[in-house]
C-alpha cells in the first residue's frame, strides 16, 4: 500500500535524477500490473509530461512512440537487446539484470515494489533516500516506502527502515546488489551468485540466454546448474562452459550441470523463474 506522499515523493524524486523537462515524454510499454510500468504513467501524472503508451511492448511501438516524441523510456534488459537506444535521450533499465554492454544513455536502477520503483539509479541513491547495509542485506529508509502490505501488517522498524531482503555491499560508495537472499547458491562451503554466473556464460558467442540456480544435492548442498539455450545448430558440452566461466570466475563458480532449453521462463518484468527451473531440474 503506497500512499499518495509516497508516490508523489518517487515521482519527484526519480524525475529530478533524470532531469526531466517540460520537452520531455515518456513511452509506457511496461504492464502496470507492475510497479516498474505503473510508475512511468504516475510521474508523468505528477510531474505533468507528456505521456504515450502501448499495450505491450513492441519494436515497432517503441519507435513509433519515438517518432511521435517520446523521449524517455522504461524498459527490461530482454526489451533492450531488440531496439535502438538512440532513439531516446534516456532508457531507465530495471527488472532482470543489465548487460554488461549497456548504452550510455542507460541508467540502471534499483528497487522495490515496497519503495515504489526503482530508489537507487546506477548505484546511487536519490535524494532522500537511506541505504544501509546490515549482515550483508540491504536496508532502506526513504519518503516513498510503502505504508503496509494489504493484510495490514508493516514490514518497517520502528525506525521507519525495510528490511529489502536482497543482499549487496557498497563498493568505492556505490550500491552493489548481490542478488536475493534465497537465490545465494552454497556449493561444497562455497557462495555463488547466479547472476555473475550468468553474466559470465552470456559471454560465450554461442549462448542466446541462460539462467543458473542451485538444485539440491546430498553431496555439494547444492549444485551450480545452468538452464542454457544455445545458437541454432550449437552444441554446447558441460566441459566448455565449465572452462568458460572458469576464465572469469573461480572453479566453484563453474556449473556442474548443464540443460538446454528452448527459452528461459521469466516474468513481465524479464526475471527469470529460478524456482520453477530447479522444480523442473529435481522432478
Amino acid at each position: 500500500m503506497l500512499t499518495h506522499e509516497a508516490v508523489v515523493a518517487s515521482a519527484r524524486a526519480t524525475s529530478t535524477r533524470l532531469g526531466v523537462g517540460a520537452d520531455d515524454c515518456w513511452f509506457a510499454c511496461l504492464p502496470a500490473s507492475h510497479v516498474g510500468g505503473f510508475s512511468v504513467v504516475l510521474r508523468s501524472i505528477v510531474v505533468g509530461t507528456r505521456l504515450v503508451t502501448a499495450e505491450q511492448f513492441s519494436v515497432t511501438a517503441y519507435d513509433d512512440a519515438a517518432s511521435r516524441g517520446a523521449t524517455l523510456v522504461s524498459l527490461v534488459a530482454t526489451a533492450l537487446r531488440q531496439v535502438d537506444p538512440s532513439r531516446y535521450r534516456t532508457i531507465v533499465l530495471g527488472g532482470a539484470r543489465a548487460p554488461a554492454d549497456r548504452p550510455s544513455n542507460c541508467v540502471v536502477t534499483y528497487g522495490l515494489t515496497e519503495s515504489g520503483s526503482g530508489v537507487v539509479y546506477d548505484r546511487v541513491p536519490l535524494d532522500g533516500v537511506e541505504v544501509e547495509i546490515r549482515d550483508g542485506v540491504i536496508h532502506l529508509r526513504a519518503p516513498m516506502l510503502l505504508r503496509a502490505y494489504r493484510d495490514g501488517s508493516v514490514p518497517l522498524d520502528a525506525h521507519g527502515w525495510f528490511r529489502t531482503g536482497d543482499m549487496g555491499e557498497f563498493v568505492d560508495g556505490l550500491l552493489t546488489v548481490h542478488g536475493r537472499e534465497g537465490d545465494l547458491i552454497i556449493t561444497g562451503g562455497e557462495n555463488v551468485w547466479p547472476e555473475q554466473v550468468e553474466d559470465a556464460l552470456r559471454t560465450h558467442p554461442s549462448v542466446v540466454d541462460v539462467c543458473v540456480a542451485g538444485v539440491p544435492d546430498d553431496h555439494w548442498g547444492h549444485v551450480v546448474t545452468a538452464w542454457v539455450v544455445a545458437a541454432p545448430d550449437t552444441a554446447l558440452s558441460l566441459e566448455e562452459l565449465r572452462e568458460h566461466t572458469k576464465e572469469t570466475l573461480p572453479a566453484y563458480c563453474a556449473p556442474k550441470r548443464v540443460i538446454g532449453v528452448d527459452r528461459i521462463p521469466r516474468t513481465a518484468l524479464g526475471k527469470p523463474r529460478r524456482a520453477e527451473l530447479v522444480d523442473s531440474a529435481a522432478d
